[in-house]
């Protein structure tokens, strides 16, 4: 999946409920897991993830 021109994945693990989740921004990647039985939410949360990573390194370059 993509979001603002970044490359991202969400997959189920084997526990019920918790999402996988790795998206890269340059050089940098990210992973972790999220709790939720909804499948878009756990999308969502990746996104809004990546929108807060991308806001911190404009505030760094700015």
């Amino acid at each position: 999946m993509n979001h603002r021109g970044v490359e991202f994945t969400v997959a189920k693990t084997a526990i019920p409920g918790i999402w996988r989740w790795q998206f890269r921004i340059g050089d940098q990647t990210k992973a972790g897991k999220t709790e939720t039985k909804i499948d878009l939410l756990a999308i969502r949360r990746v996104q809004l993830r990546i929108d807060r990573e991308l806001k911190a390194m404009a505030q760094k370059t700015a």
